[in-house]
This record gives C-alpha cells, sequence and structure tokens, in this order.
C-alpha cells in the first residue's frame, strides 16, 4: 500500500494571487477563498491538509522550503506532516477551480458595466479594461486605460516637443527655458526696428545697421551713448540753392491736317465703332447665357437641398438602425450567455444523474470501464493520466466512498503497471460516523471468462490522514500502485473483452 502524492502541472500555475472579492456579484462564500491571500481562488491548489491556495499563493509560500499552514494553526488543527506544506505534497482541485470559474462576477473599475462569469473576466476582460487606472511611465499621474494615448500628447509635464522654431526635443515643462537659449526664436531687432528676426542674426543686424547707417546731425556717437569720451561729430556742409526751373511756352496754334488723313482717321473710327457694336452684340448673348446658367444653378440647388435633406434623413433611420441592430445583438448574446449557462447547469444534472444510477449503499461496487484502449493511450500521452469512479456508500448514511485508477500507472508503477487507490471522501453524513476509517478493502481486476481475479485487500493505516474525516471533498487516495502488470493486461488474456475492464471493490461492513 502507497499514499499518493500528486505534483501541480505547470499548465496550472497562474503569476498573480486571487481575484479580489469585489467583483463578485453574488454572495461570498469561504470555501472560494484563498487560505493566503484571502482573495477568491485563482488556479486553486489543494494540500493535504485538506485547505486550498491559488497557485502563485501556494508556490510563493513554500519558495523557501516547508512552512507549517497558517489556517491550520488558525482552526487548531495543526498536526504534522500532514500541516506541513511543501512543494508536491498539492495537487490542482480542478472541480473548485470550476466552481469559481462559474461565480457571475462585474467590474471593479469605476465607471465600467462589464458583467459576465470570474472565468469571462480573466480571460477577456481583466487584462484589457478600458476604465483601468494605470500610472503613466513618464509623470506618474494615475489616468485609465483609456485616456493614456490623450494624455501622453496633451497633458504630461513630461512629455517631448519638438521646437517649431530650431526642430530641436525639449520637455514641455522646459518650454519656456528652452524659448530663453532658442537660436532661432523670432525676436525684434533694436537696431532696425525690423521683427522676426532668429535671436542669432539679431545681433548681426544690430551690427550692421550700426556700421552702415548714415549719421545724423546733432546725434552722438556710440561711444558718447556709453559714457565714453570721442572725436567731435564734424558739421555737415550746407547743400547748394537749388537751379532756376525753366519755363516752358505752348503754342495754341495748329496746322491743319491733310485730306488723306482725316479719311484715314474716319475710317478707323468707323472701324472702331464696329467692333464695338459687335462687342455690345457678344455682351447681350453672354448675358443672356448667364442668365440661363444662373437658373440652371437655381435649379441645381433645389436639387442638392432636397438631396441633402433626404440623405440627412436616411442617416437618421440609419443610425436608428443600428442602434436596434446593436440592441437586438446584445439581447441575442446575452440569450446566448443564458444558453450556455443552461447547457451546463443541464450537463451537470446529467452527469449527476448518471453517478446517482451507478451508486450502490452495501460497500460493493463494479466499476465499468470502457474504450479502454482510447483511454490508455490518453494516460501514456499525459493527456488524462487519471479517472475517478462514481462514488458509493456502505449504507445510506454511511461512508462516501470513490476509486482512483492510473491506466499507465503512478508512482513506483508508472509505466509498468496498473495503479490503483481507494477514496474516502466528504458526506453529508460524516458527523454520525467513527473516525478514522478502519474497513477492510478489497480491490478486484475481474476476469471476464476463467473467474480469475486479480485482487489486493488492505486495512487502513489509522494513522493516515487518508482515513481520516475528510475537510475537503476527498482525502488523498491510498491504495496499490502495483496493482496489475501492463505485461499482462497486453498479453492474451481475458480481462478486457470489447475493449471494456471491470474493477470491483468490496468494503467490510463487520462493525457497521
Amino acid at each position: 500500500m502507497a499514499t499518493q502524492e500528486p505534483s501541480p502541472p505547470s499548465s496550472m500555475e497562474s503569476n498573480k494571487p486571487g481575484f479580489p472579492k469585489k467583483i463578485l456579484a453574488n454572495k461570498l462564500e469561504d470555501k472560494h477563498l484563498c487560505n493566503c491571500c484571502h482573495n477568491l481562488l485563482r488556479r486553486p491548489f489543494q494540500a493535504q491538509c485538506g485547505h486550498r491556495f491559488c497557485s502563485y499563493c501556494f508556490n510563493m509560500t513554500v519558495r523557501d522550503g516547508p512552512q507549517k499552514c497558517n489556517a491550520c494553526i488558525k482552526e487548531d488543527i495543526f498536526e504534522e506532516p500532514t500541516s506541513i506544506l511543501k512543494q508536491g505534497c498539492a495537487f490542482p482541485d480542478n472541480a473548485a477551480r470550476r466552481e469559481v470559474e462559474n461565480l457571475s462576477a462585474v467590474c471593479i473599475n469605476e465607471g465600467c458595466t462589464w458583467k459576465g462569469n470570474i472565468k469571462e473576466y480573466e480571460l477577456s476582460h481583466e487584462e484589457k479594461c478600458e476604465y483601468t487606472i494605470i500610472p503613466c511611465p513618464s509623470c506618474k499621474e494615475r489616468i485609465r486605460f483609456n485616456e493614456q494615448e490623450r494624455h501622453n500628447e496633451r497633458e504630461c509635464p513630461e512629455r517631448t516637443l519638438n521646437c517649431k522654431y530650431c526642430k530641436e526635443p525639449f520637455h514641455f515643462k522646459n518650454i519656456k527655458a528652452h524659448d530663453e537659449i532658442c537660436p532661432k526664436y523670432p525676436m525684434i531687432c533694436e537696431g532696425c526696428a525690423k521683427k522676426k528676426i532668429p535671436r542669432e542674426k539679431v545681433r548681426v543686424s544690430q551690427l550692421s545697421t550700426t556700421s552702415i547707417g548714415p549719421p545724423v546731425q546733432g546725434a552722438t556717437s556710440s561711444s558718447s551713448s556709453s559714457g565714453l569720451p570721442g572725436p567731435p561729430t564734424p558739421a555737415l556742409p550746407l547743400p547748394p540753392p537749388p537751379a532756376p526751373v525753366p519755363t516752358l511756352t505752348v503754342s495754341t496754334s495748329f496746322t491743319p491736317l491733310p485730306s488723306s488723313v482725316g479719311a484715314a482717321l474716319e475710317l478707323q473710327l468707323h472701324s472702331e465703332k464696329t467692333k464695338v457694336a459687335e462687342l455690345g452684340r457678344r455682351c447681350t448673348d453672354l448675358e443672356v447665357k448667364v442668365g440661363t446658367f444662373e437658373n440652371v444653378v437655381c435649379v441645381l440647388n433645389r436639387e442638392v437641398e432636397r438631396f441633402t435633406t433626404t440623405m440627412e434623413a436616411g442617416n437618421r433611420q440609419h443610425r436608428l438602425d443600428q442602434d436596434k441592430i446593436e440592441a437586438l445583438n446584445n439581447k441575442v448574446r446575452q440569450l446566448e450567455r443564458t444558453v450556455g449557462l443552461k447547457d451546463l447547469t443541464v450537463a451537470e444534472m446529467e452527469g449527476r444523474l448518471r453517478e446517482m444510477s451507478a451508486t450502490t449503499f452495501d460497500g460493493v461496487f463494479v466499476w465499468r470501464i470502457s474504450d479502454f484502449t482510447k483511454k490508455r493511450q490518453d494516460a501514456i500521452a499525459g493527456r488524462a493520466p487519471a479517472m475517478f469512479s462514481p462514488a458509493f456508500y456502505t449504507s445510506k448514511y454511511g461512508y462516501k466512498m470513490c476509486l482512483r485508477i492510473y491506466l499507465n500507472g503512478d508512482g513506483t508503477g508508472r509505466g509498468s503497471h496498473l495503479s490503483l487507490f481507494f477514496v474516502v471522501m466528504r458526506g453529508l453524513s460524516d458527523a454520525l460516523l467513527k473516525w478514522p476509517f478502519n474497513q477492510k478493502v478489497t480491490l478486484m481486476l475481474l476476469d471476464q471468462s476463467s473467474r480469475e481475479h486479480i485482487i489486493d485487500a488492505f486495512r487502513p493505516d489509522i494513522t493516515s490522514s487518508s482515513f481520516q474525516r475528510p475537510v475537503s471533498e476527498m482525502n488523498i487516495a491510498s491504495g496499490c500502485p502495483l496493482f496489475c502488470p501492463l505485461s499482462k493486461l497486453d498479453a492474451k488474456n481475458s480481462y478486457i473483452r470489447d475493449d471494456i475492464i471491470f474493477i470491483k471493490a468490496i468494503v467490510d461492513l463487520t462493525g457497521l
């Protein structure tokens, strides 16, 4: 007889502690809480003492070596070695995980209206909620996730800008300091009063104004303005007096033009009048055409206005239709979620009915395992190394038990033997029963023809935690890791018929 010690697979591990209790939409139950972080269980593991922990919390607790279970100490049930937490002495509690993941949840971020279950929250919402408060990487101000882009572009005092004058980058908070030293910053030249001259050219402009500009009589030199003595400014010579303006004499007499010139002028005048008349006709034609075009434009404007009105009405109707479609889509999604939950409930009820139909109350249980070849291949590949049988009882109000089988072996029998274990489960009548469990257990692989059954029997070790009163759904399994050599099943035999095997368990009811 050996005690099974399953290890947590890496696929069950998580790098986060439990879910915050505030996400729970319904009443909180203590069985859903981690005994370390006291939040809702995330990837729950069950220690051999029966207490549950988040995968992350358990690994953090035992990373420095074995630790005492604080929950056992608090409940005054501490017992070595059962209450010692260490690597390899906890197993994934898939039943608790499914139970927690199906709980209704809401988003705890202010302003977010998301609703669903905890599994959907973890997979599709927890890391993507637009209302999550995060610190800005630059200024450390706490902002919403969906405001990050606007904050980085417009509000963050640590954001980087490019100067519109010199194109050099600088922090927004240093904008005034940069304007004081920017070589391209526009300024007003004090010498020539020109505006928008880059800082780097202002001094050059002032120097050129001082050296090139003509001196003004009575003005002081630059050295005088600075308070230093300088040479006297020489007086400018007076301009010469203006020269006399000549008088223009216009004669009023004229000589008559020759007749040939007059005829030419008349002919030219007639030609010009003809051109003017032609231009007048053209202007009249153009005015008529312009009037026609104006009428056409008025008609087109009225058509455009009518079309615009129709299009706006169509857009409004389209928006209303889109809103209706979105509402219907939301309703369909809600109905799909409801149907999914109903399907889960129906599947769970069907499973319970199958278990109830297979349940016995006399301590004798026959477990029929079909599709043996496929299930054994799944065990070899590691997809489903172990299987649990339906529960059975010693009486209607007696001990609750089940079997656990490893079709490719477990522990010392892995790869060479079929391993079979006996599990004591938590029942509704445990308070009325005698503990520890001390009834003889006989396990059998049934021969379907010659009756040469493979049999192993044991009496429980009453000091083992496997046979104490359960504090969780089931105790750690105990039984026979070397129950049956796999070579015996691979050879020609009558234990497998039609790809089916039968496992039988008999619990001695003496003394009950």
